[in-house]
């Protein structure tokens, strides 16, 4: 699915317009960004939680060359599947 298809989804299940869908979709992505990318937490119950970590420096190799190279250390946005996400994916209910 990509967000073409996921706006169609929700319009659809909400009654709304596309557009009004879309605005939705994007405004939520937006703040979840916004509150993953300041350091905090994003916990939807049930669903799952985003949240920023860090990943530590290492030494990585250039495939062309096979010279080793120094990687730094960096923060990596990170999801969790809640357990009603992980019970639908696994076909329980």
């Amino acid at each position: 699915m990509n967000k073409g298809e996921l706006v169609d989804v929700v319009a659809e299940r909400a009654s709304v317009t596309k557009k009004q869908a879309e605005a939705v979709i994007t405004a939520a992505f937006e703040a979840i960004q916004q509150v993953v990318s300041g350091g905090d937490k994003f916990t939807y119950v049930g669903f799952g939680s985003f949240e920023a970590r860090d990943r530590k420096a290492r030494e990585g190799r250039n495939p062309k060359t096979g010279e080793k190279m120094d990687i730094p250390a960096t923060k990596v946005p990170a999801f969790s599947a809640g357990k009603q996400f992980k019970d639908a994916v696994a076909g329980s209910k």
